[in-house]
């Protein structure tokens, strides 16, 4: 069934002054007032000691396909709605996205009322995991984000090979001198996740959270032995392309399109009818519950074992409110799998 209010909640800031008693109509309707209903919904995200709202707004899209005064508008829907975590990479948009986030932070005063997420290693000018880039690399993302700490520091394997006992050791001054709080992994292998608790084991610290590609059109990609050893180590799961670039918000119904080869036109075929049943499955699902198609992508995603709270990206204001409806739904065992049949 679907729940509704954790997103219809709004702060009594953002609304007009009340007239006064003498003023009013009876039949008037009474304004809300108080904090959001959503800032009361928190999950533990893993074992980072951070409380944080079941969605993390991904600042992917922040500095590339939507500008600053639209991403700070994005940003305040997130918060009046009682989001609390933001996400962002020194690669987005060559660090403009990090650039915006920071002035937000700045000029709301929230930075301490946020858990901010940032995976690195993907920058330009100090690119992969080795020990003097990622030190430089998270100097320039704190001054960029304006901030002196990292909550949830994601490193990035998916750049490069990676050292990981030189990758963890440098981690550990990071964490240590306070610049970093917890540990994340993106582009791990399973092998990678052992090693690393293989590592931690002898007192290198943990990494307690993973980012990792997944939707409901790429549940392969969380592939079993990763799924299994995440699991086993109580690692937090934070899926990042929840939305697969907006294709599952039901925005766009095409996903690939000209200009390829005849074997890759056939994938691209055999993918777009994929999608078209999967969107139909979420059309019909949302039907039935009153919610769009994206909230009830991000409803599947937290229906899955070990995903504590998927990253989504906005490309506008109103965007927010329909992704955070999917908090408030839970699919039954037959929605999940009419859906989960349309997407193989």
């Amino acid at each position: 069934m679907a729940v509704f209010g954790v997103g219809s909640a709004v702060s009594s800031e953002s609304l007009p002054a009340a007239p006064a008693p003498g003023n009013v109509h009876p039949s008037a309707p009474i304004p809300v007032q108080g904090p959001p209903i959503g800032q009361s919904v928190r999950v533990p995200l893993g074992e980072t000691g951070a409380e944080i709202f079941p969605l993390i707004l991904g600042g992917a899209e922040f500095g590339w396909n939507v500008d600053l005064e639209s991403s700070h508008e994005i940003m305040d829907a997130y918060i009046e709605r009682g989001g609390n975590a933001l996400h962002t990479a020194d690669s987005f948009a060559g660090g403009r996205s990090e650039h915006i986030i920071g002035q937000w932070l700045h000029s709301r005063g929230l930075r301490d009322e946020v858990t901010l997420a940032v995976r690195i290693g993907g920058h330009a000018d100090n690119p992969g995991l080795g020990p003097v880039n990622l030190v430089r690399a998270v100097e320039a993302s704190l001054t960029r984000l304006r901030t002196d700490r990292i909550d949830v520091l994601y490193l990035d394997a998916s750049t490069g090979p990676t050292d990981l006992e030189e990758t963890l050791a440098t981690a550990e001054w990071l964490v240590e001198s306070g610049k970093a709080r917890a540990l994340g992994a993106a582009g791990f292998t399973a092998a990678q996740l052992v090693e690393a608790r293989i590592y931690a084991s002898a007192g290198y610290p943990r990494i307690t959270v993973l980012d990792v590609p997944f939707n409901v059109l790429r549940r392969h990609e969380f592939d079993a032995d990763l799924r299994l050893v995440a699991g086993a180590q109580g690692v937090a799961v934070t899926p990042s392309h929840a939305l697969e670039h907006g294709f599952l918000a039901g925005r766009q119904r095409t996903r690939l399109r000209g200009g390829l080869s005849v074997r890759g036109a056939q994938i691209a075929a055999n993918i777009n009818r994929r999608g078209s049943r999967t969107l139909r499955a979420l059309d019909a699902v949302g039907t039935d519950l009153g919610v769009p198609d994206a909230a009830v992508a991000v409803a599947w995603l937290l229906a899955q074992k070990l995903v504590t709270a998927p990253i989504v990206n906005a490309y506008a204001p109103q965007h927010v409110e329909e992704l955070v409806q999917g908090i408030g739904v839970r699919l039954s065992r037959s929605q999940l799998a009419d859906i989960a049949r349309a997407s193989e």
